[in-house]
């Protein structure tokens, strides 16, 4: 019969698996190196990059943003693209579908950005859209400076590394709660004896269990906005009594 964890114990090792939770910082980096392997596969001068797209499509300053970005050029032509809102990675991320442009000096299909980036080394483009569920949190897109070097099949090759790369932005994109989760239960990691002090505390106050008390201790975290090492030192000197005031015992 399997063993059944107690409570405490079920929460110091969620915060264990959750401190595998990427940071921001992380997830960058790892679509970066990402990028950085999809260049060296391809023709010498190519580069490759991410476009992270708000709902409206905005560039960095209301939204978007160019993410692992291989070269300087990938950083111009999406530039281009955020401040005329149109281009191939526009319209990936737009139509959920990837775009192939065989010759960007001859595509007809955005001549605003075509014209932009007629003086940098870029003719032919693949974007794929980086979806999540029904999500779709912008582009993956390669760059060559020939024409015709890309087809349907490098396209197709593209949107399953677009699938690894929404898999790692997806952790990060519009929200902090992954890693406000792992600095809530992660700092509890390196204070098992506080912690259990704590919970001392709060079962002598207010009759808790101690799977209630420690359930207190995650929910003022919460409310309060803190980890949970400053709120269990609250508690322990006296400083966190006043918010800690007849709390719900059910």
């Amino acid at each position: 019969m399997p063993q059944r964890l107690p409570l405490n114990e079920l929460a110091f090792t969620a915060a264990r698996i959750n401190g595998l939770l990427l940071t921001r910082e992380k997830a960058h980096r790892a679509v970066g190196q990402l990028t950085e392997g999809i260049r060296d596969a391809l023709p010498p001068g190519s580069g490759a990059g991410v476009s992270l797209l708000d709902e409206e499509g905005g560039d960095e300053h209301d939204g978007g943003a160019s993410v692992g970005s291989t070269d300087a050029v990938v950083l111009e032509a999406d530039a281009a693209q955020y401040g005329l809102r149109q281009g191939p990675c526009l319209t990936a991320w737009s139509t959920r579908g990837t775009v192939l442009v065989r010759d960007a000096g001859t595509d007809d299909r955005w001549p605003p950005w075509s014209r932009s980036v007629s003086g940098l080394s870029i003719r032919s483009v693949v974007s794929s859209p980086l979806t999540v569920g029904t999500k779709c949190l912008g582009t993956l897109k390669i760059y060559s400076p020939q024409p015709a070097v890309f087809d349907a099949a490098t396209a197709r090759t593209l949107e399953k590394f677009a699938v690894a790369a929404s898999t790692l932005l997806d952790n990060v994109q519009g929200s902090d709660a992954p890693r406000r989760f792992t600095e809530v239960l992660g700092a509890a990691l390196h204070s098992r004896d506080d912690a259990g002090r704590a919970q001392g505390v709060l079962m002598h106050q207010y009759g808790f269990s101690p799977d209630r008390a420690l359930e207190e201790l995650l929910r003022r975290s919460r409310a309060s906005r803190k980890p949970l090492a400053s709120v269990i030192a609250e508690i322990l000197t006296g400083t966190g009594r006043a918010s800690l005031r007849n709390p719900d015992p059910a």
